[in-house]
């Protein structure tokens, strides 16, 4: 079972984020099932760097495309993207220094709820106010 189930109500409308957010909930899935209890520290670490930097580069996408439009609540949806960033690079140096056990549980659960949440408010919005 994945961990993060696709909707509909995912999509906004712009084809090219529509196809990122698939791809990060895929990538998020198979990351996920990849990874079990013993995966090791370089194993986990790259997991944690590829997480990164897909959600980052989609992240840059999605800003660029609300800017272009000249999107009201682009500042408030950066904050919410950089929250993500700031709590997976907790996560990466909590686990590096040996102090964070749980990595799979805690993130896993933590990508599922906050990508959910993100996709069916924020996100939601964006379409809404575009009217795609």
């Amino acid at each position: 079972m994945p961990l993060l189930e696709w909707k509909d109500s995912f999509e906004i409308g712009i084809d090219s984020i529509d196809f990122e957010h698939r791809e990060m909930v895929n990538l998020i899935n198979e990351l996920h099932d990849r990874l079990g209890a013993d995966a090791t520290t370089a194993e986990v670490m790259a997991f944690f760097g590829e997480i990164y930097a897909k959600i980052s580069a989609h992240f840059a996408l999605e800003e660029e495309v609300m800017r272009r439009l000249h999107y009201d609540e682009l500042e408030a949806h950066k904050e919410d993207h950089e929250a993500l960033l700031d709590d997976i690079r907790d996560i990466m140096d909590a686990y590096q220094s040996g102090k964070y056990l749980d990595y799979q549980g805690t993130l896993s659960e933590h990508l599922r709820v906050w990508f959910g949440d993100h996709f069916q408010t924020k996100d939601a919005r964006l379409h809404r106010i575009l009217g795609v």
